[in-house]
């Protein structure tokens, strides 16, 4: 209400915009750019580390898919022989490594026998569906459910296979092998139940040959995938238990197999 040192002779006014300190406008422009400078190193640093923390775990676990469909008709052959007759299987069990970005990596399926790959088990599984929709026609009992339920059934089957396989890795310590291996070595299963349900359709008794014949191959083909393969990391275990488990995979294929080859029962 009142303007005090207006009413003052002599006294000046002091002034209503200060004058600008170019020292402080420097040092504050200078402390923000160190300050952004530094979150951003820091935060870089935080998401570059994260990022390649999340790549190396997926690529651990996972793979690349499109590795598993690097295949051609000569290994498609040769590995199908060894799915179903694993005991004519004369070479080494062992995958190939070669040098990739100054680490070592496994080579794909055209050029290693040994390595896993998804091209034939999704064959194998789509056959399995294909036989199961015949088999179900000859029996008079074809229905677009009786089929779903045939497919749900062979889904669930291999993911059983799966999870017996997985965890019989963590047992003996060596849980860290890629999901798509285990994926592909459980869906090797459908080669042989195919062949018994081809052999049921053709002649139903040769079934029962047929079936014992390729419960017994996966099994040695697995037993010896397991033991050379993926157990090729672990350094220090129970012998005695090791072949324990092995023996219960191997006889595990036996009431798998008969559950998914009973087709309409």
């Amino acid at each position: 209400m009142y303007d005090n040192m207006g009413g003052q002779a002599g006294v000046p006014r002091p002034s209503l915009n200060p004058q600008p300190n170019p020292f402080g406008n420097a040092f504050s422009g200078a402390g923000a750019g160190l300050i952004r400078g530094g979150l951003g190193a820091y935060g870089e640093k935080i998401f570059g580390s994260s990022s390649e923390y999340v790549q190396s775990n997926i690529s651990r676990y996972f793979s690349d898919p499109q590795y598993y469909f690097q295949v051609n008709d000569q290994y498609v052959r040769n590995k199908l022989k060894v799915v179903l007759f694993p005991f004519l299987h004369r070479g080494h069990w062992t995958r190939i490594t070669e040098p990739v970005g100054g680490r070592l990596s496994y080579k794909p399926p055209v050029y290693d026998i040994n390595a896993p790959d998804l091209y034939i088990p999704f064959m194998a599984f789509g056959t399995y569906v294909i036989l199961a929709g015949i088999s179900l026609g000859l029996l008079g009992k074809f229905s677009p459910e009786a089929l779903s339920l045939q497919f749900t059934k062979g889904l669930l089957g291999w993911f059983l296979q799966v999870l017996l396989l997985k965890a019989l890795l963590y047992s003996l310590g060596s849980g860290e092998a890629p999901l798509l291996d285990i994926v592909a070595y459980g869906g090797y299963a459908f080669t042989g139940i195919c062949v018994a349900v081809l052999g049921r359709i053709m002649m139903s008794y040769s079934y029962y040959f047929l079936m014992p014949w390729s419960c017994l191959c996966m099994g040695i083909f697995l037993v010896k995938t397991m033991k050379r393969v993926l157990f090729a990391e672990v350094r220090s275990y129970d012998s005695s238990k090791h072949h324990y488990l092995l023996l219960f995979m191997a006889l595990a294929q036996f009431p798998l197999f008969i559950w998914l080859g009973s087709v309409g029962a």
